[in-house]
């Protein structure tokens, strides 16, 4: 391991400088190593880190005269340790950022902003408001940042004060043996920051439950399971943070006579066996209205006609799929006698037919017979 350097070499200051030559000698190197001036670069996070380390014993009166008298190796024996990583250094330097940077510490500071939580919204659509796509108003509860504090969590006219047991850190160090443990602080639970007159609107929290009113609209083609993202609609953030976002989960109710197949629909058709067999143009029900359909002679139940573009728009692309058609041939119920003797005829002329072809096979065997 290489050897520490000098803390007044590291900051670039005369050993007798004084609390606000070294200030504004690590506001310096601060300014020129911080690791979000200088990504991915190594040898500047080490120098950020080194002159923190230093400013750190040489802020402090104690640290520092331990230092001046028994160096790097007195500081040691105390307990002292340095900082554990960038977390450390932030938090430990909150106040001194506020002023360095014009926020708290950078992204990494504990007093830096959250964005706000997101929330989600489970909304019902008929088949067609997801087929056709809709626009719909919904009623949303959420946390916003309280009018009447700004946000801060202090009664109007009062402020926020640092935390006496911590010192703006957030954290408590506790020294055993040649570590330092560094906990949460518990008075202000590692925010650093305490407030002694809690704004009554708020009581304290800096947001308040609103009910907002937001407009979604809904693309055409969405389905069960679909979830739109409305982005800012979430719950307000802290320390000026971002607002969360809205998720919208769509819950589209059945059809009573179309059934989805993704972008494609599919219905039944009841025919008579008289229309299967001698054919029919048909006026069948439509996403769109009403359209003909030809069946052939013969239908048989169960065959399938296919109305190209009659389906629901593609979220992707928006070309619609198909609208599949199953002919479901019904037998008739309650003949009268004419019916069943016209049915009787019909069923003797088959059977004959039938005989016919059989005998013809047996004569001629099946080949000649087909032909």
């Amino acid at each position: 391991m290489a050897a520490k350097r000098d803390y007044y070499e590291v900051l670039g200051v005369e050993r007798s400088a004084s609390d606000s030559d070294l200030k504004k000698a690590y506001r310096k190197l601060a300014l020129k190593f911080h690791p979000d001036r200088n990504p991915g670069d190594r040898e500047a996070e080490e120098q950020f880190k080194e002159a923190a380390e230093a400013y750190e014993v040489l802020r402090d009166a104690n640290k520092r005269q331990i230092y001046d008298q028994y160096g790097h190796q007195g500081l040691e024996g105390s307990g002292f340790s340095g900082f554990g990583g960038f977390e450390d250094i932030f938090s430990s330097f909150g106040d001194i950022f506020e002023d360095f940077f014009g926020f708290g510490g950078g992204r990494r500071s504990r007093s830096r902003g959250h964005r706000g939580s997101d929330l989600r919204y489970d909304m019902q659509l008929t088949f067609m408001e997801a087929a056709f796509g809709t626009e719909k108003e919904i009623d949303v509860e959420k946390a916003e940042t309280c009018s009447a504090c700004e946000g801060s969590g202090a009664e109007p006219g009062t402020g926020v004060e640092t935390c006496p047991q911590c010192g703006g850190s957030g954290q408590i160090g506790r020294s055993q043996g040649f570590f330092t443990v560094r906990t949460t602080c518990n008075q202000c639970r590692g925010q650093g920051k305490i407030i002694s007159n809690p704004c009554k609107t708020c009581r304290g929290q800096g947001k308040v439950l609103t009910r907002k009113k937001v407009s979604v609209r809904i693309p055409a083609g969405v389905d069960n399971g679909s979830r739109l993202r409305l982005t800012g609609e979430g719950e307000a953030g802290a320390y000026g943070g971002p607002h969360g976002d809205l998720y919208v989960f769509i819950h589209a109710q059945p059809h009573d006579f179309f059934k989805r197949d993704e972008t494609n629909v599919i219905c039944q058709i009841p025919v008579s066996f008289v229309q299967a067999a001698l054919g029919d143009n048909l006026t069948i029900p439509t996403l769109k209205g009403e359209t003909k359909l030809e069946i052939p002679k013969g239908t048989q139940p169960g065959d399938i006609f296919r109305l190209r573009g009659e389906g629901i728009p593609s979220l992707r692309n928006g070309h619609r799929g198909d609208q599949i058609v199953q002919v479901n041939v019904k037998t008739p119920t309650n003949l009268n006698k004419k019916q069943v003797a016209l049915l009787k005829e019909f069923a003797s002329l088959e059977e004959r037919k039938f005989t016919s072809k059989l005998k013809n096979i047996l004569k001629n065997g099946p080949t000649r017979a087909a032909n």
